[in-house]
């Protein structure tokens, strides 16, 4: 978790220790154990550096195709590389019973051109117990960006990078941000 603290200046701010990621299981596709479809009662277990970090309600009716549509906000430490993602069936004793596990590296949602908020759909192949093939997992990623030190909400809903926009009608601001991401062409970026 985001460990909060106080500035110099009274305020509480959270340390930049961890980032929080709002990870929404959305769905399995042609989940099996031991070759045969599962019936019902399909979960996911969100790990991070091996800890279970947030669990999905269990779905009781969509037997191998599961729809949980879940948002879960899961805490990522900073020198975290994979989220583990396990699908489970619920057994009637109330055990776990594996369907399969996906690594999903970090780097797929952080890092890169890709702002912090923007909203990744990923899907990943499971793998049971033994390593082979069991289905897919449908996954959509964001990435929370805290406010910064010391703001308040007022000033935290100012644009942090970009330009203001102006409309070329009138001349007035026109409310939106313009950012840019630099890109290199090859013929452009060679060394002189």
């Amino acid at each position: 978790m985001m460990n909060n603290r106080k500035s110099d200046d009274g305020f509480e701010m959270a340390s930049m220790s961890n980032r929080v990621l709002e990870l929404t299981v959305i769905s399995g596709e042609d989940l099996r154990i031991k070759g045969k479809p599962i019936r019902n009662n399909a979960y996911a277990i969100i790990k991070t550096n091996n800890v279970p970090n947030a669990t999905t309600k269990v779905d009781q009716e969509g037997g191998s195709y599961p729809y949980w549509d879940e948002k879960l906000l899961v805490d990522l430490p900073l020198r975290t590389f994979f989220i583990t993602v396990e699908v489970r069936r619920r057994t009637s004793s109330g055990v776990g019973q594996l369907i399969g596990a996906a690594s999903i590296p970090v780097s797929d949602f952080i890092g890169g051109y890709t702002p912090e908020n923007y909203l990744h759909f990923l899907s990943y192949r499971l793998r049971d117990a033994v390593g082979e093939r069991n289905g897919i997992v449908n996954v959509s990623v964001r990435v929370k960006s805290p406010a910064p030190y010391g703001c308040s909400t007022a000033s935290a809903t100012q644009p942090e990078m970009g330009i203001q926009s102006v409309d070329p009608g009138d001349g007035r601001a026109g409310g939106t941000v313009v950012t840019g991401m630099p890109v290199c062409f090859p013929h452009a970026c060679r060394s002189r």
